[in-house]
């Protein structure tokens, strides 16, 4: 069964980046949000095997975002998109809780290879 992914970005033309992505490679894509609000939101309704969540968002950014949904489910995956140069950030997405990150461009191979550590690591 192909893993769910939740992707989260206020970027459309990101959102749809990853979203060819993951279906080229077998992913089901169970929905999106375009900031961190939409995404507690669609995470509880949704609830999808995996979260790509983008840092920089209106409304709520990814870092609170990401807090939140592992209040709601401990066992939450949740990889972080950054930019380059947003080390800062990352550092904190990771300590709030996120399995892991991948760096805008993104580059389709190293995607795949992080979501699927995540979801190694946490079966």
């Amino acid at each position: 069964m192909a893993a769910r992914v939740l992707i989260v970005d206020d970027a459309v033309f990101m959102r749809n980046t990853i979203k060819e992505i993951f279906t080229s490679n077998g992913f089901e894509i169970a929905g999106e949000a375009a900031n961190g609000v939409e995404a507690i939101e669609k995470f509880c309704d949704l609830k999808p095997d995996l979260i790509t969540m983008d840092i920089v968002m209106p409304f709520k950014n990814g870092i609170q975002a990401t807090r939140d949904i592992l209040k709601e489910d401990p066992n939450a995956i949740i990889v972080i998109c950054s930019a380059l140069g947003q080390e800062s950030l990352v550092t904190e997405a990771i300590e709030a809780g996120a399995s892991d990150f991948i760096v805008k461009p993104f580059q389709a191979e190293n995607v795949i290879q992080v979501v699927n550590k995540s979801l190694a690591n946490r079966s």
